[in-house]
């Protein structure tokens, strides 16, 4: 403060600047914390979707704007395609195409990858300035100051955006919660251009992210608990007006959305709030006008009516087709077991099942306690900001706990809330020493007399009291104010290192480079999965087909460059389970899915030789239920399961099992491993049947280090017209002859020697 002095600044200028700099080093340290990945692995895309996020941004950046929206992609979903342009959101390549040409702009020659990299660290500095905002709305700068703190390092964010995890999410959380603070701002000044902004800012979400849905229905939810609560004015109406208006027309420009806000009924409760702001300002406007009897006549007439009008329109148009029923993602947040029994392409997803409560606390910590007395708060005061706190932690909480995924939306309000509560606490315990003796202090008054005779809550005058030592002494040892504000310091200091720790160990390992630690505590990289797209890419033809499940599909076109028939856009259920029933068919019903498809290579994921539970057996019994989906009558999941219910990989597979297509390749000369000892899959936990397993339909072309990536090569149909296991039985049986016949004349040459030598 003393530099800032120098400057002549006056205390609240000192202030904002020591806010600024405060603020820029949550920022920085939001950044830096998120590079564990890049320090410990290298600077590389991670997962899945982010590598056709990538491969996209790679089209858009070479072949510019127009051709990237045009996109047909015949790489993917073979032999269908894709429309590129029609089916993505597009903020996150546009942001970073954007932001690329910039820095080439500024001669900074920068690879589009290193943009892509580390656009989430680069945006969650963004998304701590929102936190900041969205806080200080809700109380003041040091609020906000502990909710960026908060945000800035929560692994429940963390989690989507460590350096490399170019999905949608690594721009649409700072969306999130900037297009919150953008609404409470436009909802305090009843201001039609913040309303505008939140309107602009909106589109910006929906160019980004499919959770645009929270955000359309969570700001319709406000206003309506507004209304009953009987705080409607023509602050919300303007503030709500502008930004649906803007909003929905500019959101409607994406071709993936199109006319959805007014076709589908996730978008009918915004709807039908914009229509209710208007009749509630016009009910508004002719209360000025009629006498009160009157009004009150009109006005039940006008509510009923426009109560039967609306449920009679919203019931035609959705029987008529014109507007869409809810979708079956939206039934799977209400009902946890609705996928599984109706989708289970959704169910299949990890990141879609139902929450572990141990979950909260390892993605929030000490925040999961404080956020409800946060929310309590909210309730002393019930401002309408703090009406919508209440209602997005709500709504959050719940649906956090029915998807893993959604923990990523509970986060900014738990940091926010926590934010309230702590700096509420901070407020009340580090106010004005001497003015808090002099409020609550017995002693400020009676002298002495407070050490005989203590007040029932001083704790110093008791202690003062039971120990006979004076009142002074035992108030320069025992200051309940510095103890709760060490507490809770030390407690912020514990949150910290946790977080550290589990951003370091659990969030930033991508998924295409695994680690192992040796007995001496060194790193082991297992690279299997770049080492097998690189085979395909070097030794496979720029046209050939890979078939694998769609877990692998956007890797395989990223890394590889190679067309698959599934990818993670999982559009085509259908065409799923088609991959799902090759895999799951004997190898003769397989070849014939296979060849109908064009496909040349086959590529599986196997973990039992290393211990990596994430292969294709664990998956298996997904693609067998996406196959019976379709194909009730061929495809049957029980069949796959012992008598006694079990699903087995060992000798007591069931025979459907053992026959399998993935059962096949997975365990193809697994047994040879083990130098004729009993074969153990270290996933599973069980011993191998000890016949060999025999392929006769494609055959082994290639298999990574660690035994991981296996990739097989398709048969061609037999020249002859013969079945490839006729044709395989015929060539091992003529091999059989040529190899006795060999043995048996080297058997003659030999004894014709002898007879020779004997001769002589």
């Amino acid at each position: 403060m003393a530099g800032l002095r120098l400057l002549n600044l006056t205390r609240e200028s000192q202030l904002s600047w020591l806010r600024v700099v405060i603020l820029s080093g949550i920022g920085i340290l939001a950044f830096l914390s998120r590079l564990f990945s890049v320090i410990r692995f290298e600077s590389i895309i991670h997962e899945f979707d982010p590598w056709f996020n990538y491969r996209a941004t790679q089209k858009l950046t070479e072949s510019g704007f127009y051709d990237f929206w045009n996109w047909f992609d015949s790489s993917s979903w073979y032999p269908l395609g894709r429309v590129v342009g029609g089916t993505v959101y597009p903020g996150i390549m546009v942001t970073a195409g954007i932001i690329h040409r910039i820095l080439n702009a500024l001669h900074f020659p920068v690879h589009i990858r290193e943009v892509c990299v580390f656009l989430a660290p680069a945006f969650s500095a963004l998304t701590a300035v929102a936190a900041y905002l969205l806080a200080g709305e809700m109380k003041d700068s040091s609020a906000g100051l502990l909710a960026a703190a908060f945000i800035g390092i929560a692994p429940g964010y963390i989690s989507r955006s460590v350096a490399g995890s170019y999905d949608n999410e690594a721009i649409a959380i700072f969306l999130l919660v900037f297009v919150f603070y953008l609404w409470i701002r436009a909802l305090k000044l009843g201001s039609a251009f913040w309303g505008s902004l939140c309107g602009l800012f909106y589109f910006y979400m929906v160019s980004a992210w499919g959770g645009y849905a929270f955000i359309t229905n969570l700001i319709p939810l406000h206003v309506l608990a507004l209304m009953a609560m009987g705080r409607f004015s023509s602050r919300c109406y303007v503030a709500y007006s502008s930004w649906y208006a803007l909003g929905t027309l500019a959101s409607m420009q994406i071709p993936f959305v199109g006319f959805q806000p007014v076709r589908t009924s996730e978008h009918m409760a915004a709807l039908g709030i914009f229509g209710l702001c208007q009749i509630m300002a016009f009910t508004q406007f002719l209360r000025s006008l009629l006498p009160a009897r009157t009004f009150q006549v009109l006005l039940q007439a006008a509510a009923l009516l426009a109560f039967g009008g609306g449920l009679a329109a919203l019931i035609l148009l959705t029987t008529s087709g014109f507007i869409a029923p809810w979708t079956g993602r939206f039934y799977s947040l209400w009902d946890t077991g609705y996928a599984k029994k109706y989708i289970p392409i959704i169910a299949s997803v990890s990141e879609h099942q139902p929450t572990a409560w141990p979950s909260f606390m390892f993605d929030l910590g000490f925040l999961i306690p404080i956020f409800p007395a946060g929310i309590f708060m909210c309730f002393q005061e019930l401002r309408d900001e703090h009406v919508f706190v209440i209602l997005y932690a709500v709504t959050a909480s719940y649906f956090a706990g029915v998807m893993v995924r959604l923990m990523l939306t509970l986060t900014p309000i738990v940091c926010v809330a926590s934010a309230l509560a702590v700096s509420k606490l901070l407020d009340v315990y580090l106010k004005d020493s001497n003015a808090n003796e002099a409020e609550g202090d017995p002693s400020s008054t009676n002298g002495d007399n407070a050490a005989t005779q203590p007040a029932e809550d001083d704790p110093v005058g008791l202690i003062s009291k039971m120990l006979g030592i004076p009142r002074h002494y035992v108030r320069s040892v025992v200051n309940t104010r510095w103890l709760v504000v060490g507490s809770i310091a030390w407690i912020m200091v514990m949150f910290a290192w946790h977080c550290t720790w589990v951003t370091s160990n659990a969030y930033s390992s991508p998924s295409v480079v695994l680690a192992s630690r040796g007995p001496d505590g060194s790193q082991h990289l297992i690279d299997d999965f770049r080492e097998a797209y690189y085979w395909l890419w070097q030794n496979t033809p720029e046209d050939a087909k890979v078939m694998s499940w769609w877990d692998y599909g956007y890797q395989i076109a990223g890394m590889a460059n190679r067309t698959t028939l599934v990818d993670n856009n999982t559009w085509n259920n259908t065409h799923i389970a088609t991959v799902g029933k090759a895999m799951s068919s004997p190898e003769d019903k397989s070849y014939d899915i296979m060849v109908k498809h064009d496909v040349d290579y086959v590529l599986i994921i196997f973990g039992g030789l290393i211990g990596y539970s994430g292969d294709d057996i664990n998956k298996f019994l997904w693609m067998i239920r996406i196959a019976e989906g379709i194909w009730p009558n061929e495809v049957i999941e029980r069949n796959f399961f012992t008598e006694r219910g079990e699903y087995r990989v060992d000798d007591e597979a069931t025979p459907t099992m053992k026959n399998s297509l993935m059962y096949k390749m997975s365990y193809y000369r697994f047994q040879d491993l083990y130098g004729g000892q009993q074969a153990i899959d270290r996933v599973r936990g069980t011993p191998i049947q000890s016949s060999k397993v025999k392929l006769t339909v494609v055959e082994e072309a290639f298999t990574s280090e660690n035994f991981i990536v296996r990739i097989y090569k398709v048969k061609k149909p037999d020249e002859l017209g013969r079945s490839l296991e006729s044709a395989q039985t015929f060539d091992e049986g003529k091999r059989r002859r040529k190899t006795a016949q060999n043995k048996s004349g080297k058997r003659s040459r030999k004894s014709r020697a002898g007879s020779k030598k004997q001769s002589e």
